[in-house]
């Protein structure tokens, strides 16, 4: 009897040892260590730049069949377009703080001098732009202004449509587009070039709500995205980022990326196709992991191209003036780089959609700004703004010599 007690008590102290074994707290995950970021061999090259006399224009090149005009010159820090259906045309300054209506009244192609007012001022670092609804919306450094549109394309009192959006820091190129779901979206840049900010808001695009007074993260760890929009037959989100600068000539790429609801875009630690940046600080990354962890998680690119490029503008070509195998592609205005041996950029872009609309690559559409001569880099546009005109012809700006460019199709 009390061996039978006593091997039953054993087994029961066996059962409860071997319980608790189970239940112990697993050993604690090593912490990566911190890995100092690599350093970069950079070269700091700005070409040296112009202003844009009519000689230079038998400099640029666009592909056959394809025409370039002049519209507009003297207007100084042009930057975004809209777009009205009468042809009238809002333009923002945003070193000036200000939107200029140019209208081609007499259609002579021109938009002459007598053509030009002042339509709204002392909006801080005012950029992107759209319509909704018989007004007006702009985005400049924390707020976005809403401005009714009256008949000859005046605006009224600005009124604060959103406040309270991130600092600028040393990206204060704002820009916003109303979406297909009726919300409003909008880009605000990185305060820095490679470590995360504070504010949540930062490197992000923005969703949000009719009445302004709700938003939410739509997209993030996109480090300046200025340049976005929807497919016009697939209404995909598509945004074109700029990569960090001070990583070397080829790295990282400028990418188009599809924009999807609550999808972290991997900057400052990723680029490209979830590739770790090996010249970013692993000590910055959220959650004790290490770095090629974070990037496994976030959202690859859908397509690259040359780093440092600094893509501004991005518009979908919706007009039929261009051949038909040119709808529903995007045109993308590529700045220019200041920071590799070769300059990048300085040029409008096309990216081409597959027939089942989908990005298949990124090609130069109008070139020649940039060139060498005597040894020297010598640039004369910085292109910002990219539109799609009333007749269909394609329409950007550059922003250093106040200058509407136009690309016409003629079949020559």
């Amino acid at each position: 009897m009390q061996k039978t007690l006593l091997a039953g008590l054993t087994a029961a102290l066996l059962v409860s040892l071997t319980a608790h074994a189970q239940t112990k707290a697993p050993t604690p995950r090593p912490v990566p260590a911190a890995e100092p970021p690599a350093t970069a061999t950079v070269t700091r090259n700005e070409p040296t730049a112009l202003e844009f006399t009519s000689d230079k224009l038998a400099r640029l090149k666009v592909p056959a069949g394809f025409e370039l005009s002049v519209m507009a010159t003297g207007l100084g820090n042009a930057r975004m377009m809209q777009v009205m259906p009468d042809g009238g045309i809002y333009l923002s300054r945003r070193q000036n703080s200000d939107i200029w209506y140019l209208k081609d009244v007499n259609r002579d192609g021109k938009f002459e001098a007598s053509e030009r007012r002042k339509v709204a001022d002392n909006l801080k670092l005012v950029h992107g732009m759209d319509v909704k609804a018989g007004k007006l919306y702009a985005v400049g450094e924390k707020t976005i202004w809403g401005m009714d549109i009256s008949k000859d394309g005046g605006l009224s009192v600005p009124r604060v449509f959103a406040d309270g959006f991130p600092d600028a820091g040393q990206h204060p190129a704002r820009s916003l587009k109303w979406g297909p779901d009726g919300y409003l979206y909008a880009s605000f840049g990185a305060t820095n070039n490679d470590a995360p900010g504070q504010n949540p808001e930062e490197a992000t695009v923005l969703r949000i709500s009719p009445d302004g007074k709700s938003r939410e993260v739509y997209a993030r760890g996109l480090r300046h995205t200025i340049g976005f929009g929807w497919h016009p037959v697939t209404k995909t989100m598509y945004g074109m980022d700029q990569g960090s600068d001070w990583h070397g000539d080829n790295i990282p790429p400028e990418e188009l990326n599809t924009l999807v609801r609550g999808k972290n875009y991997g900057w400052p630690f990723c680029y490209g196709d979830k590739i770790p940046d090996p010249y970013t600080n692993t000590a910055n990354i959220p959650g004790k992991i290490s770095k090629a962890e974070y990037c496994a998680a976030t959202q690859g690119s859908t397509l690259n191209y040359n780093a440092h490029a600094a893509a501004i503008g991005l518009a979908f070509y919706t007009g039929q003036q261009f051949p038909a195998e040119y709808r529903n592609d995007a045109f993308v205005a590529f700045r220019g780089s200041w920071n590799r041996t070769e300059p990048s950029g300085y040029e409008i872009a096309r990216v081409v959609f597959d027939a089942n609309n989908k990005p298949e690559k990124i090609e130069p559409f109008v070139t020649g700004f940039v060139y060498q001569e005597n040894g020297e880099w010598k640039q004369f546009g910085r292109v910002a703004g990219v539109a799609v005109y009333t007749d269909g012809s394609l329409l950007f700006t550059d922003d250093q010599s106040g200058v509407i460019y136009r690309v016409k199709y003629t079949g020559k």
